[in-house]
């Protein structure tokens, strides 16, 4: 799976969606403020400009840019990080407390059949779905690179 299809299944709107929830506060916390303005090819990076260039980023998305993918699914993901340490902690998934796990740990163990499904329906209405389903989607990709995408 490549997570630029993950969000191309999202769609658009999720995408514009899920742009606008980015803290710029938690990209520079977890120093990736200058890696997602290098991969969005902004010359400044804030809110504003971000929002603004959501429709060529969507653009190189659906043509598959993959960089930018995994560059924007963490800088969603960091800005959520309550979300991904609730779900890890639903899941069982070890991890760090702030919701990282170590490169290459063995986290497909964790992820008992319909886990997806089991996701969706806790966090749903809690958070936003297309932040759900991209986390979901993200936690697939990292066990299992060649699982297909979970629509939901």
């Amino acid at each position: 799976m490549e997570l630029s299809h993950v969000f191309e299944t999202l769609g658009q709107p999720a995408l514009e969606e899920l742009v606008r929830s980015i803290s710029m506060g938690a990209l520079r916390a977890y120093k990736l403020f200058d890696a997602l303005k290098v991969r969005a090819r902004l010359g400044k990076l804030n809110a504003e400009h971000l929002r603004k260039a959501t429709p060529k980023l969507w653009e190189r998305l659906v043509d598959r840019d993959e960089e930018l993918a995994r560059e924007l699914a963490q800088a969603v993901l960091v800005s959520h990080i309550d979300f991904v340490v609730a779900v890890l902690d639903f899941l069982g998934v070890p991890h760090d407390g702030i919701g990282f796990f170590q490169k290459g740990a063995a986290i497909a163990e964790h992820l008992k059949e319909g886990w997806q499904q089991r996701v969706l329906d806790e966090f749903r209405g809690r958070y936003p779905e297309a932040l759900i389903r991209l986390y979901i989607n993200h936690l697939l990709h990292e066990a299992d690179k060649a699982a297909q995408v979970f629509a939901g």
